[in-house]
């Protein structure tokens, strides 16, 4: 297990509360099957861990791998890739160039076309780098703006796609508002997880490219979840986990949104009951997760269907990344991917949080491992070499 560490558990009261529908079915149905059509596409494993679910007193554990995602490392080409093609199909439909399906743009067949379109957006790393990709799977041009605090590595990696790098000073939520300011400016095309007013329909796509990743863990599952833990960040991902188990489940899983301390937006909406920026400099060691500003979509989901909200610390991580990394067979998993592993386990050590979240001998839970080594530098110096 991992050592006691000071926690944020806020139990919202307003899950269940009657909302908007953020992710109707019928978009999932089209990101499902285009997506699955893909040269690559195979789902991602889940991981049974009943060493660490007999640790934590509860009945199951099963962890959703996603390191080998399209050899990009995380989830995010899922929601990032898929973007870039509704937008680039779209966008050419408007120019009068019919396009017969996305394998038309990866074939190069209106190449001529997609080389006058860039798109765009911030990142913390991961999805800079699922947009990059799938700039260049589709071809177009891509820029990708990075706050000062992204790592060299993290950098290369989505330069490794073609695409341009711009840095920014202070954090993610200035690297946003940089990005939409110079593709206003330049005619370029934002391709954002974070919604805001009047910018909706990209994000939109983004997480219905995510929820196939919930599809494929819930299906996968031997029962059903009594508990989800969940990363925060922006809530994108969140929220498309919470729409696909509801579809799949009822609303019989508790959803449970986990952050960083230092950067706990989604909590402090909730807390607030109406959403909220967070101050400071956001700085964690999950850097996909060090973010400020919830998501518009992403709140209209969450602020009704979580039903609780947890900050944990940055000390966790790396007991939390070593117990995946020294178990048989190894489990890679960059510091991102394991805020919902620590919620649950700190959660499950502490009794009041155990009554407060339900957890107990017969609870069943399901996190997401939403990225692994993709900083091997970082990874190395927290673990040791990735398997």
């Amino acid at each position: 297990m991992i050592a006691s560490h000071p926690f944020r558990l806020f139990i919202n009261p307003r899950q269940g509360v009657p909302g908007v529908v953020v992710l109707p079915d019928a978009g999932f149905r089209r990101a499902r099957a285009e997506i699955q059509s893909w040269e690559g596409y195979a789902p991602t494993p889940l991981v049974p861990l009943p060493e660490l679910a007999a640790s934590a007193r509860i009945g199951a554990l099963h962890y959703k791998d996603e390191a080998g995602r399209f050899g990009l490392g995380s989830f995010k080409a899922l929601g990032g890739a898929y973007a870039v093609a509704r937008l680039l199909t779209a966008e050419l439909a408007r120019r009068g160039i019919r396009v017969e399906g996305t394998a038309a743009l990866a074939a190069g067949t209106h190449a001529a076309a997609t080389r006058q379109i860039t798109v765009t957006c911030a990142t913390d790393g991961n999805h800079g780098r699922a947009v990059a990709w799938g700039a260049s799977r589709f071809g177009a041009r891509c820029v990708i703006f990075v706050h000062e605090g992204v790592s060299q590595g993290r950098r290369d990696a989505i330069a490794a796609y073609g695409a341009e790098i711009r840095v920014v000073p202070g954090h993610y939520d200035d690297a946003v508002r940089e990005a939409a300011a110079v593709a206003t400016r330049e005619g370029w095309f934002v391709v954002s997880d974070t919604a805001w007013p009047g910018y909706t329909e990209v994000p939109r796509d983004v997480m219905q490219g995510y929820r196939l990743m919930a599809e494929e863990a819930l299906t996968a599952l031997p029962a059903p979840p009594t508990h989800v833990f969940i990363q925060g960040g922006v809530g994108g991902v969140a929220a498309a986990v919470a729409v696909q188990t509801r579809a799949l489940c009822g609303t019989g899983p508790r959803i449970v949104v986990v952050e960083p301390e230092a950067a706990a937006c989604l909590l402090a909406s909730a807390e607030a009951g109406a959403p909220v920026a967070v101050p400071g400099d956001l700085d964690t060691m999950m850097a996909g997760l060090a973010c400020g500003e919830p998501s518009l979509l992403a709140w209209q989901e969450l602020e009704r269907s979580t039903f609780a909200f947890m900050a944990v610390p940055d000390a966790v991580v790396p007991e939390a990344m070593r117990l995946l990394a020294r178990r048989d067979p190894a489990v890679t998993a960059g510091e991102s991917a394991v805020a919902g592993l620590a919620g649950l386990l700190l959660a499950a050590a502490d009794q009041q949080a155990r009554a407060a979240l339900g957890l107990d001998e017969a609870s069943r839970v399901l996190v997401f491992g939403t990225e692994g080594a993709t900083d091997p530098a970082l990874y190395a110096a927290l673990v040791g070499a990735p398997s």
